[in-house]
C-alpha cells in the first residue's frame, strides 16, 4: 500500500500532538488525517466552482 508522507514544522506537529492527546486521539496521525478530511469534505460540498473559490477566497488561498 502507498503511503505518502508529509513534512511539518517541529513547532506545529508539536501543536497538533498536545491537541491530539488532550482530544484522545490514538495518535497525532490519526488527528491530522481526520482534520484534513473534514476540510476535504467542505470543499467536496461546493456545488460549482464558483462557491469553490468563495470557500478558498475566505480561507486566504485566492485573492
Amino acid at each position: 500500500m502507498f503511503s505518502p508522507k508529509i513534512k511539518l514544522e517541529k513547532g506545529l506537529y508539536d501543536r497538533l500532538k498536545e491537541v491530539a492527546e488532550k482530544a484522545g486521539y490514538s495518535s497525532v496521525d490519526e488527528f491530522i488525517v481526520t482534520i484534513l478530511e473534514k476540510e476535504a469534505e467542505k470543499f467536496a460540498e461546493a456545488e460549482n466552482d464558483e462557491q469553490l473559490q468563495e470557500r478558498l477566497r475566505g480561507l486566504g488561498y485566492i485573492e
